[in-house]
């Protein structure tokens, strides 16, 4: 028999959080080639492709699905094969398969290599979780390919009356709750929120309110010239510029906080809080934001969201965060509080609806009712990093730059 070579988790695939096997993409005994994706391993921040590492077939499955797994561990072996030469199947070790069963097995997963092959890593997600067969998709991408659209597209309608004396995942049982398992995405999110707001920081959170004439009027007499070069000027670019004038004021809120001492960060990294349709939120890094002008801002925040929601993002884009900022109110949201701080980082801001309120403002001596867009903002702290009077020098520092746009 030929020698084996080791499918091993990357020691950077994970740094900072556990690892789970999601799903392997190829079975014992199927052929694979150098590079081709192989397993998929999801951590509470990302999913990641482990990739075949020569041609030949995938001898061994050592870590299945569902087990958690430590960066460097082993997850497979794969036996390679000369170049140009037809790779036999091979049975798992220890087992011996009848020549009828392997045929079986490989009909079907050819058939599924066929259809997985035209899917992305969310798409096939989104299927498994929805607990779906691509079969039963009606795809509208390019080329027949599904989408993830078509997938919750599909979610959403009714479910087949189940046969009886059967209960699919997530449909209503007979005490009327409808049950729906947790995703392993789902679950290192929560462990992550309790570990930061039970465990690890007190929070503490002081609300501020910004005018955002000055904001709205740049970004209008910009937008056009932005999108011209490439880069979408949203709101949240302008408060990422303005976090660096806060930063730069109280430097604490970009600090770690450990028993020794201190750690204050020399750059600054915001993270920006991005949600994805039905399966959670990740929080991609603009990094040295303290070097971007608006439009480098833009582009990079742009950049990112997109290759998140396109499920592109790698776990580099997604580590070594010193700040994070929370846009909530893209989603309708006044104010939330306190907002999780995502460890170990010692504070994050929180971003309200944008509306027009009636304010009272003092003109020549005279107080009068106008019309102002404004939003509320939160700065949610690690109270054993920051006290209050910090907290709210910060928040100063935010609000003037936000109302003094120029």
């Amino acid at each position: 028999m030929s020698r084996t070579i080791d499918v091993l988790l990357p020691v950077d695939q994970a740094e900072g959080t556990r690892s789970q096997v999601l799903r392997w993409l190829k079975a014992v005994g199927e052929p694979v080639k150098r590079h081709e994706p192989l397993v998929e391993i999801e951590t509470d921040k990302v999913t990641v492709e482990v990739s075949a590492p020569a041609d030949g077939v995938l001898q061994e499955i050592a870590a299945a699905e569902g087990t958690d797994v430590e960066p460097g561990a082993l997850l497979g072996r794969v036996a390679p094969t000369a170049a140009g030469s037809v790779a036999p199947s091979i049975a798992p070790i220890g087992v011996a398969a009848p020549k009828a069963a392997l045929e079986s097995q490989a009909a079907v997963t050819a058939g599924r290599r066929a259809s997985s092959d035209r899917m992305s890593p969310a798409v096939r997600r989104l299927l498994a979780e929805h607990g779906l067969d691509a079969d039963a998709v009606k795809a509208s991408g390019e080329g027949g390919r599904i989408t993830v659209d078509d997938v919750l597209a599909a979610a959403a309608r009714p479910a087949a009356p189940a046969a009886k004396g059967s209960q699919p995942a997530g449909v209503a049982e007979p005490d009327g709750i409808r049950r729906v398992p947790h995703t392993p995405m789902r679950r290192r999110i929560a462990a992550h929120m309790v570990e930061s707001l039970l465990q690890t920081a007190p929070h503490v959170t002081t609300v501020f309110e910004a005018d955002m004439a000055e904001v709205l009027a740049h970004r209008a007499a910009h937008r056009q010239g932005f999108e011209k070069r490439g880069a979408s000027l949203t709101l949240t670019a302008f408060f990422v510029a303005a976090c660096v004038d806060a930063i730069r004021a109280v430097p604490e809120a970009n600090a770690r906080w450990t028993d020794e001492a201190l750690l204050l960060n020399e750059q600054i990294d915001i993270g920006v809080a991005t949600a994805l349709a039905g399966r959670g939120l990740v929080v991609p890094v603009i990094r040295n934001v303290a070097s971007l002008d608006l439009f480098g801002i833009a582009a990079g925040l742009g950049e990112l969201v997109e290759r998140a929601r396109d499920d592109r993002l790698t776990p580099a884009d997604l580590r070594g965060g010193t700040f994070t900022i929370s846009n909530h109110g893209v989603s309708g949201s006044l104010v939330a509080a306190p907002i999780v701080i995502n460890q170990p980082q010692s504070a994050i801001l929180g971003i309200g609806r944008l509306e027009k309120r009636a304010v009272v403002v003092e003109r020549d001596g005279c107080d009068e009712v106008v019309i102002r867009p404004r939003c509320y903002v939160t700065l949610t702290i690690d109270h054993r990093v920051l006290d209050g009077h910090q907290a709210n020098r910060f928040m100063e520092v935010l609000v003037q730059r936000l109302e003094g746009w120029s």
